[in-house]
């Protein structure tokens, strides 16, 4: 575990903040946090998030059955697709948005790039992330306003549970 990972792990665990993790979680379903909390070093291996040869239209699958899970965790009814089609869009945006900046970094190798470059792209990956948890954040907020307190409480479990995952991987 890289200092960065330890002290983000750590102040997630201190404040006793599992909704913190919980909505770091929603970050992972639309794509891996893995970049955001991996060592510069590993970056290019970790922004991958999966193998390198796995073509882009395998890696949307992967994003499509986040989405499909994450529907029928949530019990998304006919009634609230109007509302669910943005947080999915949000999710496919954030991915490919990862998607390219992945392809762009691998056009530099590792071994090219200085401390400081490496710091910069660490950075570049971890704005993304948050930039993304804001769009998905948005969406989602009037999704979760339209749903009926029963429905709230089982997409709070869904969010801490993945919050739960999200610590675990890197505590």
């Amino acid at each position: 575990m890289t200092p960065f990972s330890k002290v983000i792990a750590r102040s997630a665990s201190a404040s006793g903040s599992l909704r913190l993790a919980a909505l770091m979680g929603a970050a992972l379903l639309a794509a891996p946090l893995t970049p955001v909390l991996a060592a510069p070093t590993d970056m290019q291996l970790a922004q991958a998030a999966t193998p390198p040869a796995m073509p882009a239209e395998a890696k949307m699958d992967t994003v499509e059955q986040r989405i499909t899970s994450l529907h029928a965790s949530l019990k998304i009814t006919p009634d609230q697709e109007p509302k669910w089609t943005p947080v999915a869009q949000s999710m496919r945006d954030n991915a490919v948005a990862m998607e390219k900046m992945v392809a762009e970094n691998k056009a530099t190798p590792m071994d090219t790039l200085s401390a400081v470059d490496d710091l910069k792209r660490y950075q570049k990956f971890a704005q993304a992330h948050v930039d993304g948890l804001k769009h998905i954040l948005s969406s989602f907020e009037g999704l979760y306003a339209a749903m009926p307190a029963a429905q709230k409480k089982i997409a709070d479990g869904v969010f801490e549970e993945s919050g739960r995952k999200a610590i675990a991987a890197h505590g």
